[in-house]
C-alpha cells in the first residue's frame, strides 16, 4: 500500500530552512552515517514519486547546480511559472489533494515522498493524505526560519534511532 511521507530534516528548535535566503548550510555541516538509522539510501529506494514546494525545487537545482538528481515523477507546487527541468517535473499549483491520487499512481505501489515544505505537509495532512513523518533532527538552534509544520498535529513515535550527531525519528500520524 502506498504512503505519502514527510522526510525531512529540522533544527532543534523546529526550523527546516533558515532565513533569509533558506539556506540549509547548517544541515550540509552535520556528520551523519549514510547507512545508519533510517538512512536515506534505504528511505530512497521505498519511493515512488515525490511531491515538494518551489523553494525546496530551486534549492535542489542550485544546490546540483542546474541538473536534476532525480529519476522520479516529481510534483512541484508553485505559485509561479517555473520551467520544469526534466520530463519528470510536473509543475502544478492548487490544491495538494487534488494532484495526491496522480502521485500515487505515478510511484507504482512505492511510496511517496513529500521532500520540502512544511506547509506543503501540512495540507496533506489537512487532506488526511500524510502518513508518516521521518524526521533527522540536527544538533542546532537557528532562531527562525521554514517552520517544521506550521500547524498542529498529533503524532505517535514509532522509532527513535541515533545517526551521526543526529536523533532521527519516525512517526505515524494520528487522526482523529
Amino acid at each position: 500500500m502506498t504512503r505519502t511521507v514527510y522526510y525531512t530534516a529540522t533544527s532543534l528548535d523546529g526550523y527546516i530552512a533558515d532565513e533569509p535566503d533558506a539556506t540549509l548550510d547548517w544541515l550540509m555541516s552535520r556528520e551523519q552515517d549514510q547507512a545508519g538509522a533510517l538512512n536515506y539510501e534505504e528511505f530512497i529506494a521505498t519511493i515512488g514519486a515525490m511531491a515538494m514546494g518551489r523553494t525546496t525545487y530551486e534549492w535542489v537545482l542550485d544546490h546540483e547546480k542546474g541538473s536534476w538528481p532525480y529519476e522520479l515523477p516529481t510534483w512541484v507546487f508553485s505559485h509561479r511559472d517555473l520551467t520544469p527541468v526534466t520530463d519528470d517535473v510536473r509543475i502544478v499549483s492548487g490544491d495538494i489533494a487534488e494532484h495526491h491520487a496522480a502521485m500515487v499512481e505515478a510511484a507504482g505501489g512505492k511510496d511517496v515522498w513529500m521532500v520540502g515544505g512544511g506547509d506543503l505537509a501540512g495540507q496533506l495532512a489537512d487532506a488526511g493524505l500524510l502518513d508518516e513523518v521521518i524526521v533527522y533532527i540536527a544538533p542546532v538552534f537557528l532562531g527562525s526560519g521554514a517552520p517544521l509544520f506550521p500547524r498542529h498535529q498529533e503524532l505517535k513515535l514509532v522509532e527513535l534511532a541515533q545517526n551521526g550527531e543526529f536523533a532521527a525519528a519516525r512517526y505515524e500520524l494520528v487522526r482523529s
